[in-house]
């Protein structure tokens, strides 16, 4: 690629006149060796995945294995559905919890998904995207781009800092894809490269120092909740961006804090089930349970 940070990425765009996503629609096919067809074709076959993953999460309930989770999307839906305007966050903000929490499920049940940038933080830009594509009644190839300044946005972050929850915290996951999902819906709006760069920001700094303290060790509580509310954070931060917001402090600095705060993080934050809520009165029964539900099996 030729761009190693946000900042560089943006500079690229306003040079050759381009959005994000066709820079990185361009530099991906240099890269690979193959045809603009193809590469908006494969783009194009995961966001299909990503909708299926909306549709059968919201179809039906899908209990996952250890049967922690499974139920909330749909009851988020029909709250919405019930409600309408009378929701607090609103019916937009309301749908993409829905929608984020659908694909969460599906991911917790064994379901097909798309890591985007990972199985953990799967719901948070399918959530955001169907949800606005509903809205605003978008394309399926306008969404295909969307996916490409993601993905731009998020070859930065995983280059520079960290996108495991393992290596760096919650914030490494579902941080990442907030700032991918948001960049993404401020240029599928109409935003500049700069603004969609500044979304990225705003969303990430908004999640520094978040732990990953998977209950049970199973990426469900509170991943799953945390993918609904990831997708409503996406929309602010877009918001704020379109509205002329800056992040005072640089995209690229957001993502180099990101990594200093992950590597001090302590290792019962990163995934281990040691800490946080993993390690709370309810969260070491739930762990006792399982495992004990596991060992008579």
């Amino acid at each position: 690629m030729r761009f190693q940070t946000l900042q560089e990425l943006a500079g690229l765009c306003k040079q050759e006149g381009v959005t994000i996503g066709e820079l990185m629609l361009a530099e991906q096919c240099r890269e690979s060796g193959r045809t603009r067809e193809l590469e908006l074709q494969k783009m194009a076959d995961y966001y299909l995945i990503m909708k299926q993953a909306v549709s059968e999460g919201l179809k039906e309930d899908h209990p996952s294995r250890s049967g922690l989770t499974g139920k909330d999307a749909r009851q988020v839906h029909a709250y919405v559905q019930r409600e309408a305007e009378a929701t607090l966050a609103g019916a937009p903000a309301a749908a993409a919890m829905a929608y984020a929490l659908a694909v969460s499920e599906v991911n917790a049940s064994m379901g097909r998904i798309v890591a985007t940038p990972t199985a953990g933080s799967c719901g948070i830009i399918p959530g955001s995207f169907v949800s606005s594509q509903t809205r605003f009644g978008w394309s399926d190839e306008h969404m295909t781009m969307g996916l490409f300044c993601a993905g731009a946005i998020g070859y930065v972050i995983a280059n520079r800092s960290f996108v495991s929850g393992a290596e760096g915290g919650c914030q490494a996951e579902v941080g990442s894809a907030i700032a991918m999902a948001a960049g993404a819906l401020a240029e599928l709006r109409g935003g500049t490269p700069a603004q969609a760069v500044h979304a990225a920001g705003l969303a990430l700094k908004n999640t520094l120092g978040l732990i990953c303290d998977p209950v049970g060790g199973l990426v469900e509580i509170p991943c799953i909740v945390r993918n609904g509310f990831g997708a409503v954070n996406a929309l602010a931060a877009a918001d704020m961006a379109l509205a002329g917001v800056r992040s005072a402090i640089p995209a690229d600095e957001v993502v180099d804090a990101m990594r200093e705060v992950g590597a001090a993080m302590p290792e019962k934050h990163r995934e281990t089930a040691q800490g946080g809520l993993a390690a709370t009165p309810t969260g070491r029964r739930i762990m006792d349970e399982l495992y004990r539900r596991n060992s008579s099996s």
